[in-house]
């Protein structure tokens, strides 16, 4: 077992979170989407948030689906590069903004 594995087979112990709850593939993926087309500080804290919803019941591959679609149409200002540092949130219809 290499050491990633043993990492999460050891933390989802501690935590009591079963360790096939985990799809690491599908995990790892959402925060590369959202570390070079959003932020590099926003995947830890998306994956954060993907895991509290899933926690409250939405599918994991919904939920991945959701921020990879949200992270995929996050438009970068003035054609620059996704930056390290806070970011407004996109405009959404029906927010008032």
């Amino acid at each position: 077992m290499n050491p990633l594995e043993r990492w999460i087979a050891q933390v989802a112990g501690e935590l009591g979170v079963s360790r096939d709850a985990l799809d690491r593939d599908e995990v790892l993926d959402v925060a590369k989407n959202v570390a070079h087309q959003v932020a590099r500080p926003a995947a830890p804290l998306t994956t954060y948030l993907l895991g509290v919803a899933v926690g409250r019941g939405i599918a994991p591959e919904t939920a991945a689906e959701t921020v990879n679609k949200l992270a995929a149409a996050w438009s970068v200002p003035d054609g620059g590069a996704p930056s390290d540092g806070e970011r407004p949130a996109p405009s959404q219809p029906g927010r008032g903004t």
